[in-house]
């Protein structure tokens, strides 16, 4: 579809001013060709629902309305961004007549945004249908990405938000070092909490980097591009929280065997529900956290599930928390004392 004549996204950052703030790690891409690419990997968009994450200077904005999508729904934290986007916003009413209402703006901080009801009713699918004709896009910001892909990741897991309506895919962009971790396979490197905890719930692939020099102010980092598609069926069927903590755990420290991050999920003096977990979930203990499959991973996590209803009490243990380190400690203390008294009163009889 063809714009009337309108300022590129270059022009519509001098015209307006705009600089990116290092504090909300903004970085733009002006390049059409890139944002076009970008949009295009999210697959077919012409007659759909598309909502996007972070528009900025409308680069991004700019390629999906060109798609000819039937509603475009920007939802942008930067209030210095607005007079751009409503620019494109009135030049795609123009587009063709009957797209009155074609974008809509939100002003919003995407963290706190609810999308519970974004789009219309009868959009709604069946989880084990194909998705439905929605699309998630977006440039994110570097500091927001990792948080913002867990939220989203537990509503897909949930299937709340923008996931109410189906199985929602997300066309999104990362730091590449944190995309590569995503698709990041068993014996990667790169793999870690959250490779399992994005494999488990969404079918996910790497589909091509941006060099850093591309953006403005570039990044000292590259850029890639990744897209999310839920899976019908969950590769874990438990409660997300339950399993965000068991491999919080199995990955909280780099290059450890299992067997050292594992016991940190019991007190101190439980070292016989370590061994459970290991030998219930026929899990070697002996290996590095990155040759775990995500089966292996979801043995543990049923394991731990079983053990937490066998033992009131044990999920709300923090090896972190400082209440439960001196309770332990004190009672540590106490043992110790009870078995000095006992070899201090077998000395007094003899």
């Amino acid at each position: 579809m063809r714009f009337p004549p309108l300022p590129s996204p270059r022009d519509v950052v001098h015209l307006y001013k705009l600089q990116a703030r290092k504090q909300l790690a903004q970085n733009f891409l002006l390049d059409m060709n890139l944002n076009r690419k970008i949009v295009n990997k999210a697959g077919k968009l012409a007659g759909s629902y598309v909502c996007e994450v972070g528009p900025g200077p409308g680069g991004i904005t700019r390629a999906i309305l060109e798609q000819g999508v039937e509603e475009l729904i920007v939802i942008e934290k930067d209030p210095r961004f607005m007079p751009g986007l409503q620019l494109l916003a009135e030049a795609a009413k123009g587009i063709e007549s009957g797209y009155a209402n074609r974008m809509r703006i939100f002003q919003g901080d995407i963290l706190r945004f609810n999308m519970e009801n974004l789009f219309p009713k009868e959009l709604k699918k069946d989880w084990k249908d194909e998705p439905p004709n929605i699309h998630i896009i977006g440039n994110l910001p570097f500091n927001v990405s990792t948080p913002l892909i867990i939220r989203w990741l537990e509503a897909i897991s949930t299937q709340t938000g923008a996931w109410r309506y189906g199985r929602t895919p997300l066309t999104l962009t990362f730091q590449k070092e944190v995309a590569e971790r995503m698709v990041a396979s068993v014996l990667s490197r790169e793999r870690c909490r959250l490779s399992i905890m994005c494999q488990y719930l969404c079918d996910v692939s790497f589909k091509f980097d941006i060099p850093g020099k591309a953006f403005v102010p570039p990044p000292e980092v590259d850029v890639g591009v990744v897209k999310f598609t839920p899976l019908k069926r969950p590769l874990i069927e438990l409660p997300f929280p339950l399993i965000e903590k068991v491999v919080s755990h199995i990955f909280h420290t780099k290059r450890k065997l299992v067997k050292n991050c594992i016991p940190t999920l019991f007190p101190p003096n439980r070292p016989d529900l370590t061994a459970q977990m290991f030998e219930d979930a026929d899990v070697n203990p002996d290996i590095l956290a990155r040759r775990l499959s995500v089966e292996e991973v979801g043995r543990l996590c049923h394991i731990y599930n079983i053990i937490c209803q066998e033992n009131p009490g044990i999920y709300k243990y923090n090896f972190r928390d400082p209440e439960y380190i001196e309770l332990y400690r004190n009672r540590r203390s106490i043992e110790l004392a009870k078995i000095e008294e006992q070899i201090l009163h077998g000395v007094e009889n003899t």
